[in-house]
This record gives structure tokens, C-alpha cells and sequence, in this order.
């Protein structure tokens, strides 16, 4: 009897804790539909996941760092890449660049050339 008695005793003890258990896990299950609900992208995010897509697309012949400058720029808006400033800076240091090359130019008088030749 005294066998039944503590039993009865320990399934009355066991049933509040397993009730919270199966709610916990029934809040388990529904709190990824509401997340799913809350997930809903903006405007402002759709816009940019289509500007994303159609530079994705333009950018299919390109690699590496030609990709990563292509497509910084494309979302950005900047369709051909670099801003025609920062195309005649480029093209500048390129021709300081070689000249300074050809002059067999190098530390601190190759610095200072590049520097004038840079500003002028």
C-alpha cells in the first residue's frame, strides 16, 4: 500500500512539470511562424535586392577585385564604374607613374616627383 501511496504521490508531482514542458514546446513551434511574419523586407530593402540583381547580372564576366569595384559601384548608381575624377586621377598617376619609371627614380626623390607631378 505504502508502494501505491508514493506512486500516486510522485505522478501528481510529475504532471505540473510535464504540462510545462509540452507548453514550452508548443511556444517553440509558434514562435517561428510569427518571426516568418515579422520578416517581411521594406521597400527600401526590396529596391536594393533588385538594384542587387540586375548588377549581379552585368557582372557575370567579371572576378575578383574587378567584381568588387564594379559592383560597389553599380549599387551605388554609379553605372561605369569609376567617376570621370577619379578616372583622370588614375590616368595621372599612371603616366607619373611611368615617367618617374623611365627616370629611374627612386626614395625620397621619387616621392617628391610623384608628389609634383601629382599637383601640376
Amino acid at each position: 500500500m505504502n508502494k501505491l501511496i508514493a506512486a500516486l504521490c510522485f505522478a501528481l508531482a510529475m504532471a505540473p512539470a510535464m504540462a510545462q514542458d509540452k507548453a514550452k514546446a508548443e511556444e517553440k513551434k509558434a514562435a517561428p511562424v510569427a518571426e516568418k511574419a515579422k520578416k517581411e523586407p521594406s521597400e527600401k530593402q526590396k529596391a536594393q535586392q533588385e538594384r542587387m540583381k540586375g548588377c549581379n547580372d552585368k557582372a557575370t564576366d567579371k572576378k575578383g577585385d574587378e567584381r568588387k569595384k564594379f559592383m560597389s559601384s553599380c549599387l551605388k548608381g554609379e553605372e561605369e564604374g569609376a567617376s570621370d575624377k577619379q578616372k583622370t586621377q588614375q590616368n595621372k598617376m599612371t603616366s607619373c607613374n611611368k615617367e618617374a619609371g623611365e627616370k629611374n627614380m627612386k626614395g625620397d626623390d621619387r616621392k617628391k616627383f610623384m608628389s609634383t607631378c601629382l599637383k601640376g
